[in-house]
């Protein structure tokens, strides 16, 4: 986890390989653009246990080389600690956010405001789609929604 000193966001899908780890480098980039990186603590987990100790999937990587964005992630699930410690958990489906509230429900003094990504799209776009089984076209719409919902959330927080 980088650690920032003030707030504290932690993007979430399935397995950490494809939507979230793009979230947490397009907000890092955007943060360190800003020059506010400092005041951020930043990263990406899963609600399965699918894909953890994985790099970030080739094709995501890929999109961000294409964007010159650096992507560094290795995927881990979400802990209890993480509903401790981040202000915010912004996840991608309905199924991430039933996922989280569940597992944020069962940890005592739970912090984390949990809600989706596209919550902060400006076009409305409400879902991000998992581009697992997709094409490459697939991860550019992610990048691109996650471009608008961060430079959002970012502009809001």
């Amino acid at each position: 986890m980088a650690q920032g000193s003030g707030k504290s966001v932690l993007f979430v899908c399935l397995g950490n390989i494809c939507r979230s780890p793009i979230a947490e480098a397009v907000f890092r980039k955007l943060v360190t653009d800003a020059g506010t990186s400092k005041e951020w603590t930043i990263d990406s987990a899963a609600t399965s246990t699918y894909e953890i100790g994985n790099p970030p999937d080739y094709r995501g990587q890929a999109c961000m080389r294409k964007h010159d964005i650096p992507m560094s992630h290795t995927a881990r699930q979400i802990t209890r600690d993480d509903f401790l410690s981040y202000d915010y958990i912004l996840c991608m489906d309905e199924s991430n956010l039933r996922d989280l509230k569940r597992k944020g429900s069962q940890v005592q003094n739970s912090k984390a405001k949990i809600e989706l990504l596209g919550s902060y799209d400006p076009q409305k776009k409400l879902i991000i789609e998992d581009p697992y089984y997709g094409r490459d076209e697939d991860f550019e719409t992610v990048y691109q929604q996650c471009i608008r919902c961060c430079k959002s959330f970012l502009e809001r927080t």
